[in-house]
């Protein structure tokens, strides 16, 4: 199993102080991850991160809705569990601890796109039926879907599409029996490349979709009455 990049919020927090750039702190404890900044604080700092390409908006999304303390701490506790689950469920995706929640990469060797298109193909849906029985485990938990298009095309476009194949991946996950309340998607267009746009397999790579998974509601009141909160 690949090591699963942790980036803590206590960093974070120095971030937002300085405006440096961010950095992935390996082996961070629960502490870090889960206590060191309150909501206001994540807000700001999701501000900052999310127009970081590295993280992109799905890792500013997780940031943004930081709440810090025990409460946090707890979250991040589970969090560690599922990331472990769905790296040991799906090894060709891109998982990583940000804050109290986990962003997930699911490029071209997950959920692979063909240019002009957001159909899934049939090795996406493989690929997302091993990802249905964590996210059934983990309940209590939102999904943000954020789809991604190459740089092919004009932009108006790009952002249409890209919307559409964050709905794809909502509506095969949803056939499968998650909550549809769970979820909610957006089109990000060329936004965020994680690869060059330059040659085919830098445009494949971003063709993709990205999740935000956080705590609900019940989690995080579970997470409050459990610190003594």
């Amino acid at each position: 199993m690949k090591k699963i990049t942790i980036l803590g919020v206590s960093s974070l927090f120095l971030l937002a102080t300085l405006f440096t750039s961010c950095n992935s702190i390996k082996n961070a404890n629960n502490t870090q991850k889960g206590a060191g900044i309150g909501a206001g604080a994540g807000a700001l700092i999701g501000a900052i991160i999310g127009n970081n390409t590295k993280l992109g908006t799905a890792g500013g999304a997780l940031i943004g809705a930081a709440i810090g303390g025990g409460t946090g701490a707890l979250i991040g506790n589970k969090m560690d569990k599922q990331a472990r689950q769905i790296d040991q469920a799906l090894p060709g995706a891109d998982v990583e601890r940000v804050g109290e929640g986990i962003r997930l990469v699911l490029n071209e060797n997950a959920v692979r796109f063909d240019t002009n298109k957001s159909t899934l193909t049939a090795i996406a849906k493989a690929n997302l039926d091993k990802l249905v029985p964590v996210f059934n485990e983990y309940a209590d938990t939102d999904i943000e879907i954020f789809g991604y298009t190459d740089s092919t095309g004009k932009p108006e476009y790009n952002l249409t599409l890209s919307g559409q194949r964050a709905a794809s991946v909502k509506s095969y996950l949803v056939s499968k029996g998650l909550a549809n309340s769970r979820f909610k998607t957006t089109g990000e267009g060329i936004a965020n490349p994680i690869a060059t746009n330059d040659t085919p397999e830098g445009r494949s790579q971003n063709r993709r979709v990205e999740f935000a998974i956080l705590a609900n509601e019940k989690m995080v009141q579970d997470a409050k009455k459990e610190a003594g909160q």
